[in-house]
């Protein structure tokens, strides 16, 4: 009962501190004057993360940063219909949707999971570790403001799907099942270890239902869903003019930031804390299923 009101006492600090956040970026907003207006969301978005990054130190906990990356998405979205008016509203309304249902699911999956204020990611443990008396340095550009620049470049496709005039068409209801789907392969895979790891204590891993596929099937459905934002970009623009194509380096960042840093980290650590890990490697494939079991 204790540790459920310390979860419950957490959780309302974490939310006066992001309702903070959020009061001091509105404030401080209409004083950004730039005529493009995502310039105007990067500055207030860096601004948010230095509050949140603040309250990280005074609790010496960086995890306070961990519900970030699920709550600015929607924010943008909603602006950005605020502010073109004119766009597509079916193609507006179903962005809003889709983005929602991924910012619930991520949001209900690290509450799920996280344990208070006194709890800290393993990951930022083990870089405190390492880094010592520059970790909160390293933290600010490497756990905090790195991963804001990742989803921000995420969420540039928004731009053009938001503001595009054109009809609601065929890509559109491609786009929409591809974004939908992949939120659904990250719900499902949270699902299915919230109740293995409830069922199993200890260092064993998940190898059953959807992880008998994908090693982190939830990692694969978080890149598909930034591909099929972007893949509203299509659907919104000239499929022959190319615009906004460019806008694809959110879903390569992302790409990146899983492939090269999250999934070896995690890799590394399931090799030395998760026995038979390393079979499991060898017939599991990282991301992209593979629907049968060859011997390496």
């Amino acid at each position: 009962m204790l540790k459920r009101n310390l979860k419950i006492i957490s959780s309302g600090i974490i939310s006066i501190i992001y309702l903070l956040a959020f009061l001091i970026v509105y404030s401080f907003f209409p004083f950004l004057t730039f005529s493009q207006k995502m310039i105007s969301v990067l500055i207030s978005d860096i601004l948010a993360t230095i509050v949140v990054f603040i309250f990280s130190f005074i609790f010496k906990n960086s995890s306070v940063y961990d519900p970030y990356w699920g709550v600015v998405p929607p924010i943008i979205v909603i602006y950005l219909i605020k502010l073109f008016p004119n766009g597509n509203q079916m193609r507006q309304m179903i962005i809003l949707s889709l983005v929602l249902f991924w910012s619930i699911r991520l949001t209900v999956n690290w509450f799920r999971g996280w344990q208070g204020l006194g709890h800290k990611d393993w990951r930022y443990t083990s870089i405190e570790e390492k880094t010592g008396k520059w970790f909160w340095p390293v933290s600010f550009l490497g756990i905090h403001f790195m991963p804001t620049i990742v989803v921000f470049l995420g969420c540039l496709p928004f731009w053009y799907a938001i503001s595009g005039t054109t009809s609601f068409n065929l890509y559109d209801v491609l786009a929409a099942l591809f974004t939908f789907s992949a939120i659904l392969t990250e719900w499902i895979a949270d699902v299915q270890l919230h109740r293995f790891r409830k069922n199993n204590r200890g260092f064993t891993f998940i190898s059953s239902g959807i992880w008998n596929y994908s090693r982190h099937p939830n990692y694969l459905g978080e890149i598909g869903f930034w591909g099929g934002l972007f893949l509203f970009v299509i659907s919104s623009t000239s499929l022959v003019s190319f615009t906004g194509y460019w806008t694809v380096i959110g879903l390569v960042s992302m790409f990146i930031l899983f492939k090269f840093i999250s999934i070896p980290m995690m890799e590394k650590r399931n090799k030395t804390k998760r026995p038979g890990y390393i079979k499991y490697i060898n017939q599991v494939p990282a991301l992209l299923p593979r629907f049968y079991h060859g011997k390496k």
